[in-house]
């Protein structure tokens, strides 16, 4: 929205955004002014709800001009859902829903001729049918029966199909899909391949994956190349394969429809909810070890330096003679004796420098340290490792990258769905500086942004200094604070973070629909197609959906995460731990274990040493007689004092 406050003007659109407090906030101004989001009191909210698109009037100003501009919602133009999970409760022989959304402020009242058999204390599903009153609760109807409350299958359905990831795919799509495995690989039962297939089932090819990965988008082809486009000296041919997913889901189908509704996978903690069903997505179009299958492919000539000398697109077909998992790779490329050790560490060393290449030029060295939780047969949480990532994983995120780049780069002589990341915000990079300095970290402003050769030295020096779950991690969750989110889009402004000019997404297409749209305009390009105007609208609006999907799709991993930290520490109540504060606000401090990254909240009324002050240009609590200070990153001694497992928070005190 690019409407600015005036005072001629009071009436202004916006998204409204809700605090935990009930508090709306409504963003009407570009990002450098959101200091001037007018604020909605609870009580002039008129029904809306988080995310929604509303019209509002705007109040007079206060007359010194440093109040914020508060105003009140005057109509509901887009509601952004309207169905909520949550539990079923009855009181006086009403029936009503307890949203688990802490955004939905408001209960829903369930009419007895729309509960569709669902009973008090069951989790269900709700939509919203009608609510006209702001003083009333909203009524709705159940959609779907979850099943019982604290159930790991139950509680997991719930988070997907809260932010609208149902588990089941429509019938007609299964049908469809099963059909097409049915069918098989029709291509390869001829005497040869369809003009513009090219045959790579001899050459070398494998994966590499997470040990429980089950779809496998991606392989690799290797061999040696003499006196090839490099030059007199030796050279390699390297495939990217990418399954090709577009030869089974034709635009209009069932299928198609369904993954460009649903916009992507989804990883929660104990299972993936598929874009497309899984006898295609495990299988026929999943590059399985030792079986024919169907690919894209962007295929380069490179030197010993990994400069590429000739490039190639088009459609394949491959074998996989290899299913590496990443560790099973790590150590093969450290095994000088292993089979393709050879192989893969020449692969390796052209990764590096494609690293290498891509860091000279300023791209982001962000990695986070990550952890996975160990479940046992209920879903219950008993372990948690730390994920490293090692050579292997690097190994194979740069040659994917590769492909996007190149794939980006032809597809900017036509039309592309780009995946692109804006420069930072401004005021948001002082902020950072201003963090960082008060940390004792020298860093300067060019142009308003700190240049990333200087946060990726920052990040190198202390990942050196073996502090890389500490500060290193702190400060690597404040440089991505302070970052853009990389969206879809028609329209290229390249991808800040990568730093590169032209970047798309070309290598996921089991698990994104916006790869799919990459893999069809490839082909056009290819084939000579030139992209109708008209059609600029269809992909500029897959663009936004893809984006808003991947948006939930990335909260609902997140909130299956805080049920599993919830869970884990719901068992180890009274318990120390050593933590980082991660967050500072107003109503205290929040702070990540350091083993397991379960995040609580230690309430500023469990601090009762002292009265403390949030200091919020700082990110710091100043005790006011003693003067502590609290601090962005300092390690502290925590207690699990509470845990609410249906608010899915851990509340810790310090000792």
């Amino acid at each position: 929205m690019k409407n600015q406050i005036s005072k001629t003007i009071n009436k202004v659109e916006g998204i409204i955004s809700l605090s935990s407090r009930g508090t709306g906030y409504v963003a009407v101004g570009e990002e450098k002014n959101k200091q001037y989001d007018p604020e909605i009191n609870f009580r002039h909210l008129n029904t809306a709800l988080h995310g929604d698109l509303v019209e509002i009037i705007l109040h007079p100003k206060v007359s010194s001009g440093k109040e914020r501009q508060t105003a009140e919602v005057s109509r509901i133009i887009k509601r952004a859902k309207i169905r909520f999970a949550g539990v079923l409760e009855t009181e006086n022989k009403l029936f009503f829903l307890k949203p688990d959304d802490l955004k939905m402020y408001t209960d829903i009242l369930i009419p007895e001729k729309f509960l569709n058999n669902a009973k008090a204390g069951q989790k269900v599903f709700v939509e919203i049918v009608s609510w006209e009153d702001s003083r009333k609760a909203p009524e709705g109807k159940v959609v779907k029966i979850l099943g019982k409350p604290g159930n790991n299958n139950v509680e997991m359905q719930a988070i997907a199909i809260e932010k609208g990831f149902d588990s089941e795919l429509p019938n007609k799509v299964e049908e469809e899909a099963k059909k097409i495995k049915s069918g098989g690989i029709k291509e390869l039962e001829a005497p040869c391949l369809p003009a513009g297939r090219r045959d790579f089932r001899k050459t070398l090819t494998f994966t590499i994956d997470p040990t429980d990965a089950k779809d496998f988008d991606d392989a690799i082809s290797f061999r040696e190349v003499e006196n090839s486009l490099a030059g007199p000296e030796t050279s390699y041919e390297i495939g990217i394969h990418i399954a090709d997913v577009t030869h089974y889901v034709k635009i209009g189908s069932a299928l198609d429809e369904e993954a460009r509704e649903r916009g992507t996978s989804v990883y929660l903690v104990d299972r993936t909810i598929p874009m497309l069903p899984e006898i295609l997505s495990n299988d026929l179009c999943s590059l399985v070890p030792n079986k024919d299958r169907l690919t894209m492919s962007a295929v380069f000539i490179v030197d010993k330096n990994a400069k590429i000398k000739n490039e190639w697109f088009g459609r394949t077909v491959i074998n996989s003679q290899k299913r590496f998992s990443y560790e099973e790779a790590e150590k093969t490329i450290k095994n000088t004796e292993a089979l393709l050790h050879k192989e893969l560490s020449v692969l390796n060393n052209l990764a590096k420098k494609l690293l290498k290449e891509r860091l000279d030029r300023g791209a982001m060295s962000l990695d986070q340290v990550e952890v996975k939780f160990v479940l046992d047969p209920n879903g219950l949480p008993i372990k948690v490792i730390k994920k490293e990532r090692g050579d292997a994983e690097k190994l194979i995120e740069e040659f994917m990258l590769l492909a996007n780049k190149k794939v980006a780069e032809v597809l900017s002589k036509n039309v592309s769905l780009y995946r692109v990341h804006d420069f930072p915000n401004k005021e948001k990079m002082t902020d950072l500086a201003f963090f960082l300095r008060s940390l004792g970290h020298k860093v300067s402003l060019q142009d308003g942004i700190i240049p990333t050769s200087e946060i990726n030295k920052l990040l190198l020096n202390l990942a050196g200094k073996n502090s890389k779950s500490t500060m290193s991690d702190t400060v690597n969750r404040a440089v991505i604070r302070s970052m853009a989110k990389a969206i879809y889009s028609t329209k290229n402004i390249g991808h800040y973070g990568l730093a590169f000019a032209f970047y798309t997404h070309f290598t996921s297409p089991i698990r994104r629909y916006p790869d799919i749209v990459v893999h069809r305009l490839l082909l056009d390009y290819l084939a000579g197609k030139k992209i109708a105007k008209e059609k600029l609208q269809d992909y500029e609006k897959i663009a936004r959906i893809s984006s808003e999907q991947e948006k939930r799709a990335s909260e609902a991993e997140r909130t299956s995460i805080k049920y599993k930290q919830a869970e884990y520490m719901s068992k180890r109540l009274g318990k120390s731990f050593m933590g980082i504060i991660s967050g500072l606000t107003q109503w205290g401090m929040y702070v990540e274990e350091i083993e397991t990254k379960c995040e609580g909240l230690v309430r500023i009324r469990d601090l009762n040493d002292d009265f403390y002050i949030f200091n919020e240009k700082k990110l710091e609590l100043v005790g006011q007689k003693k003067k502590k200070k609290y601090r962005f990153g300092d390690k502290v001694k925590i207690k699990v004092k509470a845990v609410d497992l249906e608010k899915k928070t851990i509340d810790y005190i310090l000792i």
